[in-house]
């Protein structure tokens, strides 16, 4: 009788556990906001449209920002607090410090939000429906953003320069950083098809071109000429060669013909687990986009603030 006690103890914690776990994940919804703030979707999409316009390269910019924002401590916003003298946020940390952008693109939509419904959105959800919208804006797929998440009050500095994976990761380490945040090799692969979006600067790609010996020489040659042995950090090159301004599958074409930028991108096509997935992308362009969209809203639900965790921040740099 016992043990018969015990075992519908067990089972009911975790059952208990497990409808817990549930409805975490359930408070974020497509329709968070219907009631709360209605024009909220359309209020993003406006200023990624004229941010887009201005400058197409915006629209990598934010979908990098989410990225690099999701991958630390989950998707909170912390990625956007300011540095004080009393408080170190995420914006110096190596893998971010002079190279992420879009911040100017998040304060616009957050004060155009804030002045149709006060209070209301998270930051967090501003940048994760502004990730989407860039994208979309690019040529790319649509899909429906899970909202719901709140603002951290906190960062960690130590944590970007730890668990955001460098240019220079080998496909193992790239497996396993995916792996540690929830996400498959096979996520990995997909959203690393953003790179067929955006450029990156010369120090994250000179080892690359100087010292692999996977890569097309013509290539390399092209990406040396503006990129110096030493010298040029800050200069440009696009991650996609052929249609860098245009979201589609070309970013695998390229690694098929080891045209890859960054050596962390080449990696998924060396001889290894993920070869096979990459063609599979580079000569199917619905399944890229329909894989991408899944592993975006995955990626999205990587550990959110929900229900009275956190706080809507009024201003996305600083905490209440």
């Amino acid at each position: 009788m016992a043990s018969i006690v015990s075992t519908l103890t067990l089972s009911n914690a975790l059952l208990i556990l497990l409808l817990s776990c549930c409805a975490a994940n359930a408070q974020l919804s497509a329709n968070f906001y219907a009631n709360s703030c209605p024009n909220l979707q359309t209020i993003v999409r406006n200023a990624m449209t004229q941010a887009v316009n201005r400058e197409t390269r915006k629209g990598a910019s934010i979908l990098r920002l989410f990225f690099h924002d999701c991958f630390v401590n989950g998707c909170d916003a912390s990625i956007l607090l300011d540095d004080t003298a009393t408080f170190t946020g995420e914006k110096n940390a190596a893998p971010n410090r002079n190279s992420v952008r879009g911040f100017d693109v998040i304060d616009t939509i957050k004060s155009n939000v804030e002045a149709a419904c006060n209070a209301t959105v998270s930051c967090a959800d501003i940048l994760a429906l502004a990730a989407r919208d860039g994208v979309v804006l690019l040529g790319g797929p649509t899909w429906q953003v899970p909202l719901g998440r709140r603002d951290a009050r906190t960062a960690s500095q130590s944590a970007a320069n730890s668990q955001i994976p460098s240019p220079a990761s080998n496909l193992a380490t790239l497996i396993s950083s995916f792996s540690s945040k929830g996400l498959s090799a096979r996520d990995l692969t997909a959203l690393s098809g953003g790179h067929t979006i955006g450029q990156a600067r010369c120090t994250t790609f000179r080892a690359r071109i100087y010292n692999d010996t996977n890569i097309d020489p013509n290539f390399a040659a092209t990406r040396r000429a503006n990129c110096p042995a030493s010298g040029g950090d800050n200069n440009l090159a696009p991650l996609d060669i052929q249609t860098p301004a245009r979201f589609d599958n070309n970013y695998y074409r390229n690694l098929v013909a080891q045209r890859g930028l960054l050596h962390s991108d080449q990696e998924l096509f060396n001889g290894g687990s993920q070869d096979a997935l990459v063609q599979t992308y580079s000569s199917n362009a619905n399944t890229f986009s329909s894989d991408f969209v899944a592993a975006m809203v995955r990626m999205g639900n990587i550990s959110p603030l929900t229900g009275s965790s956190g706080e809507i921040r009024k201003n996305c740099r600083v905490v209440n």
